[in-house]
């Protein structure tokens, strides 16, 4: 790199965000040479955290605090020329380079062999070539992530190029499905992206359980089928926690209105729950899942009265299932399967037109610890995606006022039990050291929540620099 007399480029999404106009936090930088050796220099010139990615692969990233937050730079070998590494990668936008000291000068000088400034320019996810996906089939994931992110669409022949693979898909690790599917859901937008992957022909692979629900019918106060309703309901959650700035569908602007919020639930649905990712995220997933046993509990009485009796029950059984098969953390099962087997409870702890008791909602608050917040806001959610457009303000007043009654029992409790926050938590370790989930995260959080405890640390600065300690000392084991 500079000063040392190394090829170096900038790469990937950094050079993407620049043309594009959106600040990043996150460099990519290729070098023909040791990115380790290269790595662990630069760490210590700017006082970063240097981290191994791939000894195999020649990758490692420098992690630098900055404000509170982190800025990292992810460094990678390349051995032939930068011009065969742009050709190995995905798509068009992430395959241009700038030369590192001309990225550095402001001066750039785009390389662009595959036309992705023009496919920037027209919002467009373009592939590689016809190969990209048989050479990584989780690339298929990450076109729809970042037509998310991006706001782009998808190139009509990349499209059909993932239909033609999309059954490769099920030769990626959990692990790393489970990463794109939960980055996807996280942007703003995700019922539309659960419908891209479904036209993409991915969604079955990933789900099949879905696949049973597809045109089931309801009674008939529901608007959508049992599949339908699922994959709306997502969409409605951004609706109630606020994420979604646009309308979607007419119930936008009432729920909005009306919807009963508490103090601090920005921070609860943004917090860290599992795998380095929100109560918003899972809560997405969960109703996209919500409702995934009806087609195997559905009953017709003799009256016609059709039925679904037992299936929260059976649905927390089968998500279990789906979520260990994704390798989602223990924590993320637990929450997600206590939402599906108690969702329609808020609306069951008193007779219509009546509020719960305060003996009903201490019981509902007991019963379901830390998911009780988030099942109150997949009810709501739930209950706007039954109705739909036809949703009346009457409707949604009364399903509020239930909503906001056991918030302000369940909150009381709350305020009356809940112990004073850490000075930092795992999410905050993640953030300024650039770890990954982990047993390494819980022992420093532990070792910082005994200095707090014991009254050796006060602050949160104190609280990182021990951790900082702890973890250049390598006196931390997980």
């Amino acid at each position: 790199m500079r000063g040392q007399n190394v090829e170096a480029y900038l790469v990937g999404g950094a050079v993407r965000d620049g043309l594009l106009g959106r600040a990043t936090r996150d460099v990519d930088v290729a070098v023909r040479g040791d990115a380790q050796q290269l790595a662990r220099g630069l760490a210590d010139r700017l006082s970063g955290h240097f981290v191994s990615l791939s000894e195999t692969f020649g990758a490692a990233r420098v992690v630098v605090p900055v404000d509170g937050s982190r800025f990292s730079v992810d460094l990678v070998s390349f051995d032939s020329s930068i011009g065969a590494d742009l050709a190995r990668r995905d798509f068009t936008i992430d395959a241009m380079a700038v030369a590192l000291g001309d990225a550095v000068s402001g001066h750039w000088m785009l390389m662009d062999p595959h036309g992705g400034r023009v496919d920037a320019r027209d919002g467009k996810i373009r592939a590689v070539d016809a190969e990209v996906f048989r050479a990584d089939p989780a690339r298929m994931m990450r076109a729809v992530r970042l037509a998310a992110s991006l706001k782009f669409s998808l190139d009509s022949e990349t499209a059909a190029q993932i239909r033609r693979d999309a059954r490769l898909i099920l030769s990626v690790s959990p692990e790393r499905v489970r990463e794109e599917l939960l980055k996807t859901l996280a942007e703003e937008g995700a019922r539309d992206s659960v419908r891209l992957l479904d036209d993409l022909d991915l969604l079955s692979p990933l789900i099949p359980e879905l696949d049973d629900a597809r045109g089931v019918d309801q009674p008939k106060e529901h608007h959508w089928n049992v599949f339908d309703h699922m994959v709306e309901s997502v969409g409605y959650v951004e609706q109630v926690l606020g994420q979604a700035h646009e309308a979607n569908g007419q119930a936008n602007g009432m729920v909005l209105r009306l919807l009963p919020r508490f103090e601090g639930m920005e921070e609860h649905f943004a917090s860290e729950v599992t795998d380095g990712h929100t109560r918003r995220t899972l809560l997405k997933l969960t109703a996209l899942l919500h409702d995934i046993a009806k087609p195997a509990t559905k009953t017709i009485e003799p009256s016609g009265r059709m039925r679904f009796f037992g299936h929260a029950d059976e649905g927390a059984r089968m998500v279990g299932e789906i979520l260990r098969r994704l390798r989602v953390g223990r924590r993320g099962v637990r929450l997600a399967t206590t939402m599906i087997r108690h969702h329609l409870r808020p609306r069951q702890m008193a007779q219509d037109g009546a509020l719960p008791t305060r003996r009903a909602v201490e019981r509902y608050f007991r019963d379901l610890g830390e998911a009780a917040l988030d099942t109150l806001y997949l009810n709501i959610s739930d209950f706007i995606a039954e109705r739909g457009p036809e949703l009346t303000e009457e409707q949604m007043a009364e399903q509020s006022q239930v909503i906001a009654h056991v918030l302000d029992i369940g909150l009381d409790l709350e305020r009356a039990t809940k112990p004073a926050p850490h000075l930092i938590d795992g999410n905050d370790i993640m953030a300024v050291f650039g770890l990954g989930p982990g047993p390494l995260v819980g022992v420093l959080v532990s070792a910082v929540a005994e200095a707090e405890a014991t009254g050796i640390v006060n602050t949160r600065e104190e609280a990182l620099d021990l951790a900082k300690r702890r973890l250049k000392s390598g006196g931390v084991r997980a």
